[in-house]
């Protein structure tokens, strides 16, 4: 599988994604994923989205995964291995506030968890971007971090604040890590587990008693959008974030946009609301 997306030129980050994806389904019903039959497939999919309460866009990394694994790899017959891509709701994405974000970072269950949140916040990084930091990605001169390989293989630089930088220095004097700055527990040569962040995260916005739906990337929402109402334009958001495509950053304008409506609303609503009657 692995050989099969070298040769069409895949990046090492969605070749490594894909082989997590048929990693997972394997260790779910602990067989070989050639023995795993399609409506056992199907199960898992349902599984993801309804108990685990997966991400849509999680799910799609999972289809794209299984999918190349099934039909490229292995050769399966399109038909006889259906594998549908979940609808991606037309929903906007929940909008953490600034003090969601302070209280959700200030819960997390240990210095590890901590530091990848506030990293993810603070950089606007994707899951896998923050897993694959190394030491040597953060250049405290130019106060920027170096995200190699991101979505697309592309590489790029965001900004490295110095409250980040302060959290940075104080986590490595503690954890020391060596080649990854978020190392696995169990094997400290390999990232962690994109699943160990997510659930990390989880934990800290229940202890947070934060209801707002959505996964870690919910942090890379507030980065965009509270650089946004900060003043910041839309070009300089669209490289810190790495998309190729300035309408896919303008989306972030329509929610800062639509969140600053709906607060003129409000207050034009309590300017014309009519005089309370005297108390009896």
């Amino acid at each position: 599988m692995d050989e099969a997306m070298i040769v069409r030129g895949c990046a090492v980050r969605t070749r490594d994604t894909y082989v997590d994806v048929v990693r997972g389904l394997a260790k779910h019903y602990r067989r070989s994923p050639d023995l795993i039959t399609d409506e056992e497939i199907q199960a898992y999919l349902l599984y993801l989205i309804r108990d685990r309460q997966r991400s849509w866009s999680t799910g799609n990394i999972v289809v794209h995964g299984l999918r190349f694994f099934y039909h490229e790899t292995l050769k399966r017959d399109r038909m006889s291995c259906s594998i549908p891509s979940p609808r991606q709701p037309g929903q906007l994405p929940a909008l953490l506030s600034r003090e969601e974000v302070q209280r959700l970072i200030a819960h997390a269950p240990n210095l590890q968890h901590r530091t990848m949140l506030l990293t993810t916040y603070a950089a606007g990084l994707r899951l896998n971007e923050v897993l694959h930091l190394r030491i040597g990605d953060g250049d405290a001169t130019r106060m920027t971090i170096r995200v190699e390989q991101g979505k697309g293989g592309r590489d790029r630089y965001t900004v490295l604040s110095a409250p980040l930088l302060a959290a940075l220095r104080a986590y490595c004097k503690v954890a020391r890590p060596s080649t990854w700055l978020f190392p696995s527990p169990r094997r400290p040569q390999q990232p962690l587990d994109p699943s160990g962040l997510q659930r990390a995260y989880h934990h800290a916005k229940r202890r947070a008693a934060i209801t707002k739906a959505g996964g870690i990337h919910a942090l890379r929402h507030a980065f965009a959008t509270h650089l946004l109402e900060a003043g910041a334009d839309l070009h300089t958001i669209q490289r810190l974030l790495g998309h190729r495509s300035i309408a896919t950053t303008s989306r972030y304008w329509h929610l800062t946009h639509a969140s600053l409506t709906a607060q003129a609303a409000r207050l034009d609503l309590l300017t014309h609301l009519p005089p309370m009657p005297p108390s009896a």
